[in-house]
């Protein structure tokens, strides 16, 4: 058994970033940027004001002066002329600050009457300019790539004169389930068996993770079907298994694909849950393995699949985030394995989390892990611990999943 960051480094090391594609950037939110991105444009492109106003001169802005107000220049509609001593123009937000003036005096601070303007608060030089260049100039670096993309960041491109932008391809995940126990959610259950959920609970994850899945239906314990998945998989970014991968008279996963050229990188780690991971390549798709029972699958996909996900998508990929926290409850010695106990979070009255693991850490039951809040991760060999102890946490909230 191999410890849980050797499996996850040489998962990554396996992976490359997928192809870029150019989409719109209405269809760009969530995805992962693949080039560079410049400005084709300096914002703003001149001198504006940040207020509704006028734009005058500072020496001229003296408390109780009157000026001359020259026109009127609504934002899109600049005044080509140059402002003489003595004379205001009428401005607005966004409007352009012509030539002679350098300031702005707010409408608040000044007593129009017909076309003169009288000043009811000085006013100094460079006041409520927006310079141009102030956000950006032509040229400037707006977006590098591995970036995913929210909505400020499409806001920027935007700005930027870009209708379009490149991104990552979303990684397409093949996900089989196999065993002759299992049926899809609705459709008849075998007897002595169960319904499947890792399918879809991995389906759910990929999404997330900005991947396109495609679910493959349930293949039966047997090798002819599943040297067939084989085929099914062919120019897929990423293999998922559940189930099969573990060393019963019914895994059959690593002998049948192996007759299709499965090369096989490690199999079993030193974790609980998820002992019986598997990880290789089916020709020129990487695989993944992951145990079957539901929850060692999910845990075992928090780990290792997301941080694959992210390779793939073109983004910094490792362990997911760790936050401190504080034990509420006693934990046991752990034996060889690295543990990840799942755990309800709290606060206590400093604002600090407070972990307390379930009792019943079953790989089976799914209902506690669904309420988990965060996963206890726990060293092998760690020592017992008591109430109050400092733990490391995986905040399951916190991975959007």
């Amino acid at each position: 058994m191999i410890p849980v960051e050797e499996a996850r480094a040489r998962i990554l090391a396996s992976l490359s970033p997928t192809t870029a594609e150019i989409v719109p950037i209405a269809a760009a939110w969530r995805r992962v940027s693949a080039a560079p991105v410049h400005a084709r444009l300096t914002q703003p492109p001149r001198d504006v004001s940040a207020m509704d106003g006028y734009a005058l001169r500072a020496a001229d802005a003296t408390l109780g002066a009157t000026l001359r107000v020259a026109g009127s220049a609504p934002a899109g509609h600049p005044w080509e002329g140059t402002l003489a001593p003595g004379e205001a123009l009428r401005l607005f937000t966004g409007s352009v600050v012509p030539d002679g003036a350098d300031t702005i005096l707010l409408q608040e601070d000044a007593t129009r009457e017909g076309e003169q303007v009288t000043v009811r608060e000085a006013a100094s030089r460079g006041r409520h300019i927006r310079r141009a260049g102030q956000d950006f100039a032509a040229g400037a670096l707006l977006m590098a790539p591995g970036k995913l993309l929210n909505a400020r960041d499409i806001g920027l491109i935007a700005a930027g004169n870009h209708p379009w932008v490149a991104v990552h391809r979303r990684p397409r995940v093949a996900i089989l389930a196999t065993g002759d126990e299992i049926a899809l959610p609705g459709d008849p259950i075998p007897a002595g068996g169960i319904v499947s959920s890792n399918s879809h609970a991995l389906a759910s994850l990929v999404r997330a993770c900005g991947g396109d899945p495609v679910v493959l239906p349930i293949v039966a314990d047997d090798r002819a079907a599943i040297m067939a998945v084989a085929d099914a998989v062919h120019g897929m970014d990423l293999l998922v298994t559940s189930g099969g991968a573990s060393v019963g008279d019914h895994d059959l996963v690593q002998e049948a694909l192996g007759a299709r050229g499965l090369v096989v990188d490690f199999w079993q780690i030193a974790m609980r849950p998820g002992k019986p991971l598997m990880h290789g390549r089916l020709g020129d798709v990487p695989m993944v393995g992951l145990p079957g029972n539901p929850v060692s699958s999910l845990v075992c996909a928090i780990l290792f699949l997301l941080p694959a996900l992210h390779c793939l998508s073109g983004l910094p990929a490792g362990a997911p985030r760790t936050v401190q926290a504080r034990l509420g409850a006693p934990l046991a010695a752990n034996d060889r394995r690295a543990d990840h106990m799942r755990a309800s979070l709290a606060t206590d009255d400093d604002g600090g989390l407070v972990a307390t693991a379930f009792a019943r850490q079953d790989s089976s039951m799914l209902r506690v892990l669904a309420g988990a809040d965060a996963l206890i991760l726990r060293a092998p060999h760690a020592p017992a611990l008591e109430t109050g102890a400092s733990v490391r946490v995986i905040r399951l909230d916190a991975l959007g999943l």
